[in-house]
């Protein structure tokens, strides 16, 4: 089944009466309601029996491996460059397909704290309603994160920096937290700010890009090592997982409306009027650190995955799990 554009349309005026209906704004202040209770999905996860990470292992040739430990995730989205739309929606449905959303245990987005000069003040609004309505949907749609909020890095900035540090704080060399920097790297370093000093030795920060390390607007990536985290550093994303449209071209005909779901946010950083890099490129680069994570980070993870083998998982998770009354070709 294919999707016309008038549907990414219909996702911007969803997108944009989202933000009306679950923000607060007077003159001085806009903040974002956390969503803290996602409940229900498309399917019906009741009758649908989740096949095991053994089973996702011999029929699509990746091993699922994940560390000991839990994971935070931490993104932008809301400075000019859009992928964090497509790496949003690949992240949480990889988690989801491989069983492991309840390791996921902060996210948030829209994290570059100070706006810049290339995006005006009115885009980078939408632009959080738009990774507020990435988060809220997808997390619905594939199911799996009733009790996780998604907090508004920027808008909600007390209430991130102490969700990130009551993670922190709960880590141990048995059940470390590794953070994902998919964005500037100052909320992370609020967050150890905050938490207790002898528990940064159990953080570990996978990052992938530079431009993301040296971007934050109050903190280095130096300050961020000095807290005693430990780096994680993998090959440039981009060189695999920014890619042309038309290797996404099996999502956007998907007869599921799950997989249809993803690609169409992809598609909507795609036709972005902020910035040109984005044309023609389906891009979701920070969604493979979740990739490397799930396959067993540093020991032995993907550290230069595939479209294929987001494909690969997403496809085994949707064939072992239809939608009530769907049967797919």
């Amino acid at each position: 089944m294919r999707i016309n554009f008038l549907s990414a349309i219909f996702l911007v005026c969803l997108c944009l009466n989202a933000g009306a209906q679950n923000s607060e704004m007077d003159d001085s202040n806009i903040g974002i309601k956390p969503n803290n209770a996602i409940n229900g999905s498309l399917f019906d996860r009741d009758r649908a029996e989740e096949k095991s990470l053994k089973s996702i292992n011999i029929e699509a040739g990746i091993v699922i491996s994940p560390p000991p430990g839990r994971l935070a995730i931490v993104a932008d989205g809301n400075s000019p460059d859009p992928d964090d739309l497509g790496g949003t929606a690949v992240s949480l449905a990889l988690l989801r397909a491989v069983g492991l959303t309840d390791r996921l245990v902060h996210y948030s987005h829209s994290c570059d704290l100070v706006r810049g000069a290339r995006i005006s003040a009115r885009a980078e609004r939408e632009r959080h309603y738009l990774m507020q309505v990435a988060c809220d949907v997808t997390a619905r749609r594939w199911g799996g994160y009733d009790s996780l909020v998604f907090f508004d890095a920027l808008w909600q900035q007390e209430e991130t920096v102490n969700d990130l540090a009551k993670a922190i704080n709960a880590s141990s060399a048995e059940n470390p937290l590794w953070i994902i920097e998919a964005g500037e790297p100052d909320i992370i370093a609020l967050a150890l700010e905050v938490a207790d000093n002898d528990k940064s030795q159990f953080v570990k920060v996978i990052t992938h890009h530079p431009a993301n390390d040296n971007a934050g607007d109050f903190y280095t990536w130096k300050q961020l090592l000095d807290f005693g985290v430990e780096e994680v550093r993998i090959p440039d994303q981009n060189t695999n997982l920014k890619v042309d449209l038309a290797q996404w071209d099996w999502a956007k005909n998907h007869a599921d409306p799950r997989i249809q779901w993803v690609w169409m946010l992809g598609k909507i950083a795609e036709v972005d009027d902020v910035v040109k890099f984005q044309k023609d490129k389906w891009d979701c680069s920070d969604a493979g650190m979740v990739l490397y994570w799930i396959t067993g980070a540093t020991n032995g993870g993907l550290k230069s995955g595939t479209v294929e083998d987001v494909k690969d998982i997403l496809l085994n998770h949707i064939e072992a799990n239809p939608m009530a009354g769907q049967t797919l070709n």
